[in-house]
């Protein structure tokens, strides 16, 4: 449940979070690139960054885990 996936195939641009952090539900954790825009991924549940599964760069797929929060 606490699992930000990515919504879309895109590029990693930038982390807003680290482990360990706590974030609000709402509050950004990522942004994405697709096709030349910027996308923000915000979090979906109050509570502590568990574990950061993409780095800067990276691409990903749809449904490929972001962040997890717990």
């Amino acid at each position: 449940p606490g699992d930000i996936v990515a919504p879309m195939q895109a590029i990693v641009v930038a982390l807003a979070v680290s482990e360990g952090d706590q974030v609000e539900e709402g509050q950004l954790v990522a942004v994405l690139e697709a096709m030349k825009m910027q996308n923000e991924i915000a979090a979906t549940q109050a509570g502590t960054v568990k574990a950061i599964n993409v780095a800067a760069g990276q691409s990903v797929k749809v449904g490929d885990s972001l962040v997890i929060v717990g």
